[in-house]
């Protein structure tokens, strides 16, 4: 029902209908502040359909183009992915504490504060001491193509209600999700939000890359805001290069590891 409901959304706002127009900030642009969490919570252990298992919180697809819900990889790409699941799970840059990288911060199973000001969005997710500064009136020159970072460089422009994000050079070292759908370091990343209502942001991202996918591709889910009064984030501590994966056993993550 979640998926079926994202989709009529996203329909909706591509044919411009969607009627909800959020609270306004000082200078005029849509008012995106406050603690959000995501709707989409399957989608850390693998952004496409997977059942529930032990560990593993099962959902459907977050894809919604294609229209058969995958990711369109290139052909060399399923045998390293296979790889990486089967013998380096460990290698999972977000379980070593490192930052999660664009698109997968948002469906990430933590919080995040966002909080504005003129010509500036913030977003603060609760772990490992992140933080995505995007200015959305900034016509300086990029980073230079040399440069990369695990969550990349964002730069936000208003379209109407939607904010869009374009992402570029990042690193190319993290993981959409644990279930090793890697990532190059010519990844161009477009996320669009939307709040849809009082409660609501609707989240869309575009993803590109011509050295890994055949296609560029849309996952798309809604993420809820969190109301109770008084309600405060806590720090998910953890130091990046985090090295307690070691000891886990191997059907655990761990690189070896003993018996259970």
């Amino acid at each position: 029902m979640k998926l079926w409901a994202c989709l009529i959304v996203t329909a909706a706002l591509a044919a411009g209908q969607t009627a909800y127009k959020a609270p306004r900030t000082s200078e005029g642009k849509p008012d995106l502040s406050g603690i959000w969490f995501t709707q989409a919570f399957a989608a850390a252990w693998d952004i496409e359909e997977h059942p529930t298992v032990p560990n593993v919180v099962g959902g459907p697809s977050i894809i919604i183009d294609p229209p058969d819900k995958k990711i369109p990889y290139q052909a060399w790409a399923p045998a390293k992915r296979k790889d990486l699941i089967e013998n380096h799970a460990f290698d999972d840059p977000q379980a070593h504490c490192y930052p999660s990288g664009i698109p997968r911060v948002a469906y990430a199973p933590f919080g995040f504060e966002i909080t504005q000001a003129p010509g500036l969005v913030v977003m603060m997710p609760e772990n490992f001491h992140m933080y995505r500064m995007i200015p959305t009136n900034d016509n300086s020159p990029r980073l230079p193509a040399s440069m990369k970072l695990f969550n990349g460089e964002s730069r936000g422009h208003w379209e109407g209600e939607t904010l869009v994000v374009d992402v570029t050079n990042q690193n190319g070292r993290t993981w959409l999700d644990m279930a090793a759908n890697f990532t190059t370091d010519t990844l161009h990343v477009v996320e669009r939000f939307t709040r849809i209502a009082d409660g609501t942001l609707h989240y869309e991202a575009t993803l590109d890359d011509p050295a890994l996918y055949t296609r560029p591709w849309t996952m798309a889910f809604n993420i809820r805001r969190e109301t109770r009064s008084g309600y405060e984030m806590l720090e998910f501590a953890c130091w990046e290069g985090e090295r307690d994966l070691v000891h886990y056993t191997k059907e655990d993550g761990g690189p070896q590891g003993g018996k259970k």
